[in-house]
């Protein structure tokens, strides 16, 4: 009788499991939340296709007529059809070159967030789990490393770079640079996190009974302890795409990221700073704005992803 009640239990699946889950039910009340990841995933597919949905390269020179240089955009008089967000000094179709640029500073931002991941996560591990020396050490690492701000890490390293191996160079290899530049100056957030998630996990029966088996440190903090640490690594990781992306806005600004020939946001916005007065605010204005929303929308949805996943705001 008993086999037979076994038997035909139902074991809920993946979707079911979602379906009935907090996190979906929150995100369903919320309205914030959905107006920000429809606007984020428009973003997302406009910088993924955006080889396909840009009016032209901005890349190919054939493309660009400097005679249509700081040509308005379609609602002001003097505007050209062909251009719907006008153009920028050199004649680019500025539509294009945000789109481009969204891709590009999308990526440095997801890449310097996984880079960060990576040596935070492990420092965070090794600290709360072995503790002693090794957590004294990475500890002070990573308090030397909080003493300067991600800014001034990052524009000392950028100019050490451009110094070392070249203007030229950089402006080539710019995007795995700048992910490496803000990845090094902003692990220290994890790694604290998820140490202070390790000591609060690291005395759980679940760790002394891994112990007991004979398991290896490290099958116990990458297999066991690491997945009971991933809700405030989710909810970091919003914080430090957005943190990123403005980074290497402001390093490009100052002329320490992403050359003009090759847009993102913050080169682009840097290459119309010096046309503001003479009218021809789009160039500046328009990717600034475009910059504005995808921080926002980031900065929102991880707002709303830590008060779901933390269970001492849930209000019930």
């Amino acid at each position: 009788m008993r086999e037979n009640a076994m038997s035909d239990t139902i074991v809920p699946g993946r979707w079911a499991r979602f379906r009935d889950s907090y996190l979906l039910y929150s995100f369903k009340r919320d309205l914030v939340a959905q107006l920000s990841l429809v606007l984020f995933a428009m973003l997302i597919f406009a910088a993924v296709f955006a080889p396909w949905l840009a009016p032209a390269n901005p890349y190919d020179l054939a493309q660009i007529d400097i005679m249509a240089s700081e040509l308005p955009p379609f609602w002001i008089d003097g505007a050209d059809p062909q251009y719907l967000m006008g153009t920028d000094a050199q004649g680019r179709d500025l539509l294009s070159t945000i789109l481009y640029g969204l891709r590009v500073s999308l990526i440095i931002g997801f890449g310097a967030v996984l880079m960060q991941a990576v040596i935070g996560v492990s420092f965070g591990l090794m600290a709360g789990y072995l503790g002693g020396r090794v957590d004294a050490f990475l500890m002070r690492l990573a308090d030397i490393q909080l003493s300067f701000s991600t800014l001034m890490v990052a524009i000392i390293v950028g100019a050490l770079v451009k110094a070392i191996f070249g203007g030229a160079t950089f402006s080539e290899y710019a995007v795995p640079l700048l992910v490496l530049i803000i990845g090094l100056a902003e692990w220290p957030q994890y790694a604290r996190t998820v140490r202070a998630s390790v000591l609060a996990e690291r005395s759980k029966e679940y760790v002394d009974a891994a112990r007991v088996m004979g398991l290896k440190s490290r099958r116990i903090m990458f297999r066991h302890i690491l997945p009971n640490t991933l809700s405030p690594i989710f909810v970091i990781s919003t914080v430090q795409v957005a943190n990123a992306i403005i980074s290497e806005a402001a390093l490009s600004f100052l002329g320490l990221g992403m050359p003009e020939t090759h847009p993102s946001l913050g080169s682009l916005i840097k290459s119309g700073f010096d046309y503001i007065q003479s009218g021809s605010w789009w160039i500046t204005l328009i990717p600034g704005a475009v910059l504005v929303i995808l921080v926002l929308v980031i900065n929102l949805l991880g707002d709303w992803l830590r008060d779901v996943l933390n269970p001492r705001l849930y209000k019930g």
